[in-house]
């Protein structure tokens, strides 16, 4: 049978065809680490080169230059000059996807804030995630719902009373470390693997005692299994790869896959290109699934779930920019990622239902692709934040 334009080749029959496309749109699907729903490839030419004009008077400042195009991505989409947000969320069949605000420093802390809550004032099919039952009533009403989410640390100190008020606004996972040391612990780009410090087991304590999930994403080896030890409540890598498949500082080894399984928790698996096979030219959905395979052999399909971290709802000409200039100083080695590279049967996020195909072709129960698509982020979710 002819397949439909981005629907990866599984050499399904009709018949699997069939049930894949009724699993998408019966299941809860959550993508952890969404940079979506946009991607370059979404995004059309002229808007590309309009971002591309007014982010010009920031090129003497390169983070600001790099950080331009995907804020006025926000605003344009959430004016509704880029009506491909709704269209391309909507045709991925993605329930809820997180919305992510930046911690580096208090200046990013209160722009990201205002940036994100612009997404959900602005879109009324867009829900802010607090509960469990908000992802599922979203599923209900036929809407989708964002989860408040952050990947860096560096902005609240040691001051552990901001972690309340992000909480207030609607944060609910955030990432111990990004690659690098911090307060809290050692990053994967960490050659000293120093793993949690003191501040960082009360850092964790807190995060247990306000209901944000543990994320170790980032992390170097001994901070995750040290998260692991210290949380009382599941702890998960929002985004990460297995490293028997692939050997790269970003995925995890057995250790803390099954580290992590046993609090109960959950491994996402990435869809970078750079993180999961040797050659991100040549980097299909496949390869993803055989990492995401790899987990469930491990510790089960209870501890397996998709963070894809890629595409980004960013542009061609900033994603080399960013490769060249921005990269290497976020403890990214030369030439490795993020660029304009994508994994084949995922070059836009309306081509998500791949991941459901790929799981029927390669012979899951309903029941066990409903849980790796959502619902054991769900359960954790649920768990941890009510």
């Amino acid at each position: 049978m002819s397949l439909q334009p981005g629907m990866y080749d599984f050499n399904l029959s009709e018949e699997q065809e069939k049930r894949a496309q009724r699993l998408h749109e019966q299941n809860i699907n959550i993508d952890l680490l969404f940079q979506g729903p946009l991607s370059p490839r979404a995004i059309p030419a002229a808007v590309s080169e309009a971002i591309k004009e007014l982010s010009e008077p920031y090129k003497e400042e390169p983070m600001i230059y790099s950080a331009m195009p995907a804020k006025w991505v926000t605003k344009l989409s959430a004016s509704g000059e880029i009506p491909q947000y709704k269209e391309e969320w909507y045709m991925s069949g993605i329930t809820a996807g997180n919305r992510e605000l930046h911690l580096n420093d208090m200046e990013s802390v209160i722009t990201s804030m205002g940036e994100v809550q612009l997404q959900f004032d602005s879109a009324d099919w867009l829900v802010k995630a607090l509960t469990a039952e908000d992802i599922r009533r979203a599923k209900r009403e036929g809407r989708v719902a964002g989860i408040v989410t952050a990947q860096e640390t560096d902005a609240l100190g040691t001051n552990l009373e901001l972690l309340e008020v992000l909480h207030h606004f609607g944060l609910r996972i955030l990432q111990l470390t990004y690659n690098k040391q911090n307060l809290i612990g050692s990053g994967c780009a960490e050659q000293a693997n120093g793993g949690l410090s003191n501040f960082g087991v009360r850092f964790v304590e807190r995060m247990n005692k306000l209901g944000i999930i543990v994320d170790t994403g980032h992390c170097g080896k001994q901070t995750t299994l040290d998260a692991c030890k210290v949380s009382r409540t599941p702890v998960i890598a929002s985004h990460t790869g297995a490293e028997a498949i692939y050997h790269h500082m970003r995925c995890k080894s057995d250790e803390e896959i099954i580290a992590i399984a046993d609090t109960g928790g959950v491994i996402g698996v990435f869809a970078m290109p750079w993180f999961v096979h040797e050659d991100p030219d040549h980097t299909t959905i496949d390869h993803v699934l055989d990492h995401m395979e790899y987990v469930i052999r491990l510790v089960g399909v209870d501890h397996v779930g998709i963070g894809t971290d890629w595409p980004m709802s960013d542009l061609d000409w900033s994603l080399v920019y960013f490769k060249e200039h921005i990269a290497p100083k976020l403890g990214f080695a030369k030439g490795d990622g993020p660029s304009t590279e994508t994994v084949a049967g995922l070059e836009k996020y309306s081509y998500f239902i791949n991941f459901t195909r790929g799981l029927v072709a390669r012979g899951y129960t309903d029941d066990e692709i409903a849980k790796m698509m959502g619902g054991n982020w769900l359960r954790v979710f649920e768990q941890i934040c009510g």
